[in-house]
């Protein structure tokens, strides 16, 4: 992973103490709330709900043990004893008083993390494929690429007020598995004909109100040419975009409502800079500067290449094992290594939340089997990245009694969900007793394996940050006359292998209310499993038999709302 320099320790420490600075002062009276608001902001603190919220950087999803038992550390100190790890890759703190949040900042300084442009509306956490430098499928390690992003973009006076939030994720590999085009950037690594490396470029991708996918700015980039091309984008979004509108003002709506125009605009301004700006070439990214940030990204002391190895699984092995080695246990682009998902998603707990003690023994997990790294993954679960074949059975046992080794991954317990009214003072509902009813529902594994492959998304409210526009099936908590109600979507496509492509999914009816929820999802289940052909799974029975089964199934669990329209 990423080995820091001393101008990024120093770095880190020096916004720290800044934000110390700006937190007495705020205490003392000198400092009003209002001109404290937009820096406590540009350092991740929100107020939410109950309490601030501190939302901590991990770039493009890369994680130390040494990280993750200091997040552990704060989490048992400060917090309520437990993290949430969200869709971006980073992490949450639902209950850290303000008058701790400089000794939070100094603690996460002192391991290289902070919270910088987590919030406000400013380029936010870069993010990536989970498996990058790992997968199997790998065209271009995009981490490089991704801490170039990282670098350029922090603290960019030009982009630090933008008219709203701004996202942008890198894949590098042939499966999209950081959800691109759902992003207001996002970056496709390809190889040409010639075998030179370069980008396909989509903007104004984005969920919330109004999803909407990417549109492809570009096919083929020169990779020299990315921070031109994105700064090019960002500036005809800084000129053009909305800001008297929060609603209207992402650069989802900007590039939807100019089409070509806005294509057009951000090549023209892509030659400007080019050509007109001063030192506008000196954004080229060098093979030198290229080469110096590559060489910080090193694999684990140890891991050597066997080849020849080939994974086996004993016929007598136990049955929760060779389904854990089916579901969570990933190939890998190194002879004898395999990556591993810890599964997040167990009844009992929030989808994405983990205890101090939890990451502490994720923290032990990744040391004993991972080189001490780990990765968050955008479906809020961890990664350990670099795993030798014969190490899979330990670490089966020694996950298992971390209450890790859940055979999970991919399946409908798997789910995504933000922390909704629970926590965030923006949702209309709940989303995590949602999650736990749906989990408590289909909590035998033999029922989980018929059902197979589904991407079951929660959100709290419109925002989308529980990305329920791009599941399978979809939960959006909604508002009515100070009530929870939740509207159902199918056949949403988030740009993975399964899902092929990306697209919103379609609302089956009006809302239900919340104890309606799980009969509902068992209903939809119910009638896929009548409607399939043979090995087919659930995304492609929606495509090919339509909404109007699922709908009829659904509508038949009405009660409450039944009622309510009698």
């Amino acid at each position: 992973m990423y080995v820091y320099t001393d101008f990024d320790s120093h770095f880190v420490r020096q916004r720290a103490a800044q934000f110390r600075d700006q937190l007495e002062r705020n205490l003392a009276g000198r400092l009003s709330d209002d001109d404290f608001r937009p820096l406590r902001l540009q350092n991740g603190w929100y107020i939410q709900r109950h309490a601030p919220m501190a939302r901590i950087a991990v770039p493009y999803g890369e994680l130390s043990s040494t990280q993750l038992r200091m997040l552990a550390r704060i989490a048992r100190e400060f917090d309520r004893g437990y993290a949430h790890f969200t869709t971006r890759q980073n992490c949450q703190f639902n209950w850290i008083p303000l008058v701790k949040s400089a000794d939070t900042m100094d603690l996460l300084a002192s391991v290289h993390m902070h919270g910088i442009q987590t919030s406000g509306n400013c380029i936010r956490n870069i993010t990536s494929d989970c498996f990058a430098g790992v997968a199997a499928d790998e065209i271009v390690d995009p981490r490089p690429y991704c801490e170039i992003l990282r670098q350029w973009s922090t603290l960019h006076p030009e982009f630090a007020f933008l008219p709203r939030k701004f996202k942008i994720a890198v894949s590098g590999a042939e499966e999209d598995r950081a959800a691109i085009a759902w992003h207001d950037i996002g970056l496709q690594l390809l190889k040409n004909d010639k075998g030179e490396i370069g980008f396909k470029v989509l903007a104004g991708g984005g969920m919330g109100r109004t999803p909407v996918i990417g549109t492809v700015m570009t096919e083929f980039l020169p990779w020299q040419q990315v921070l031109v091309f994105i700064e090019a984008i960002v500036r005809v979004y800084n000129r053009y975009g909305r800001r008297d509108n929060m609603y209207k003002a992402r650069i989802k709506i900007l590039v939807k409502a100019e089409g070509q125009k806005f294509i057009d605009d951000v090549h023209a301004e892509f030659r400007n800079i080019l050509e007109h700006d001063l030192d506008g070439a000196a954004h080229l990214i060098t093979q030198a500067e290229f080469d110096r940030v590559a060489a910080h990204f090193q694999r684990p002391a140890g891991v050597v290449a066997q080849p020849g190895s080939r994974l086996h699984v004993p016929a007598d092995a136990p049955l929760n094992f060779k389904r854990w080695i089916e579901r969570n246990v990933h190939t890998h682009q190194i002879p004898g290594y395999r990556a591993v998902t810890l599964s997040l998603k167990r009844p009992g707990q929030a989808p994405g939340d983990a205890t101090d003690k939890q990451m502490e023994l994720a923290a032990d997990l990744a040391d004993g089997y991972s080189g001490g790294e780990l990765r968050v993954s955008h479906d809020q679960n961890l990664v350990l990245p670099w795993v030798r074949e014969a190490d899979l059975l330990a670490l089966w046992e020694a996950a298992r009694a971390a209450s890790f080794a859940t055979p999970n991954i991919g399946l409908l317990t798997d789910m995504i969900a933000c922390p909704g009214g629970d926590f965030c003072a923006l949702a209309n509902a709940r989303s995590i007793p949602i999650s736990a009813a749906i989990t408590e529902r289909f909590d035998d594994l033999d029922e989980l394996y018929d059902i197979g492959d589904i991407d079951l998304h929660i959100s709290g409210c419109i925002n989308s940050c529980g990305h329920h526009h791009s599941g399978h099936i979809g939960i959006l908590g909604v508002d009515k006359d100070g009530s929870e109600w939740y509207q159902v979507t199918l056949g949403g496509l988030d740009g993975s292998a399964i899902s092929g492509g990306s697209q919103p999914g379609k609302v089956i009816g009006p809302s239900f209310a919340a104890d309606e929820v799980p009969d509902v999802i068992e209903a939809v289940i119910d009638t896929y499993r009548h409607q399939r052909a043979a090995d087919e799974r659930f995304i492609d029975t929606v495509k090919r038999v339509g909404l109007d089964p699922f709908k009829t199934a659904a509508n038949a669990q009405r009660r409450t709302t039944a009622q309510a329209a009698a």
